[in-house]
């Protein structure tokens, strides 16, 4: 009966302090002396979709991400079944190139955006950009990113060479006599080109106007080359619309290993530090 008293309880000696905001008055739940955080919000690079620090699992995600492998796997799947049997789509084919074909001079620059010699520059000039400011802002495995990216630009041929040798798939009438235009090698190499450029941007973008409009001009762009490859005649359309699945596979594996080796080095730079 002595104890009982008015007045919020005490603490004791002895007592466990698990439930005091920080030992030391440090007034963090989370850390046991009066240390501040190991890395302020702050100084966090944002991530693949532009927020700061290493994001937790997102529920949700794992669905879009087989979405975007297993819906153009299969459109893919099903576009070449249809080139290699000459089946109903090759018809639907025919008549939309018939009506888009137009040759001039704007579709053939447009087209010249798939070249080798414009896209894969453009590329390498983000290669080097984004390992030197990785590699000045210390961050952790700074070359996996654009080694990454170069791994996989150098992958496109290997996959889209044997295709066009094996399906055999003549050209339109506006080129001259030959085989092997399926899939449309341009369009790979833009999409691959472009759309790697644009994952490895995305995390030193801060604006999300920037990042937006930078997905933007990438679907633009390659949009643009697809409409030029077909307007001036140098492919079909389902060649073109073929390496968009095929690239979107390519693309969309990319971006898992990127987010896994950025939460992967998020989680050993911060146990480095400690």
């Amino acid at each position: 009966m002595g104890d009982i008293r008015p007045g919020p309880p005490q603490l004791r000696p002895g007592r466990a302090l698990a439930h005091t905001p920080g030992a030391s008055g440090s007034g963090s739940p989370h850390r046991s002396d009066s240390r501040p955080p190991q890395t302020p919000r702050g100084g966090r690079r944002s991530d693949l979709i532009g927020r700061l620090g290493t994001t937790p699992p997102v529920p949700g995600r794992p669905t879009s991400f087989l979405l975007l492998l297993g819906l153009p796997a299969l459109l893919f799947a099903l576009i070449t079944w249809q080139v290699v049997s000459d089946g109903l789509l090759l018809r639907v084919d025919e008549r939309v190139s018939r009506a888009l074909v137009h040759p001039d001079r704007f579709s053939e620059l447009l087209a010249d955006l798939g070249n080798i010699q414009v896209a894969v520059p453009v590329l390498a000039v983000v290669l080097a950009y984004v390992a030197r400011r990785g590699r000045a802002a210390g961050t952790y495995r700074w070359w996996l990113p654009p080694l990454a990216a170069a791994l996989l630009m150098a992958l496109v041929p290997a996959l889209v060479v044997p295709l066009k040798v094996l399906i055999d798939r003549p050209g339109t009438p506006v080129v001259p006599p030959a085989t092997g235009y399926y899939p449309s090698g341009h369009t790979a190499t833009a999409a691959v080109a472009y759309g790697s450029a644009t994952l490895l941007l995305l995390p030193w973008l801060r604006s999300a106007y920037a990042r937006r409009g930078l997905l933007v001009a990438c679907a633009v762009v390659n949009l643009a080359v697809g409409f030029g490859l077909v307007r001036r005649g140098y492919h079909w359309p389902l060649d073109v619309a073929a390496s968009w699945c095929l690239c979107t596979v390519l693309i969309t594996s990319l971006w898992i290993f990127l987010v896994r080796a950025d939460r992967t080095g998020g989680r050993r730079g911060h146990g480095e530090s400690v």
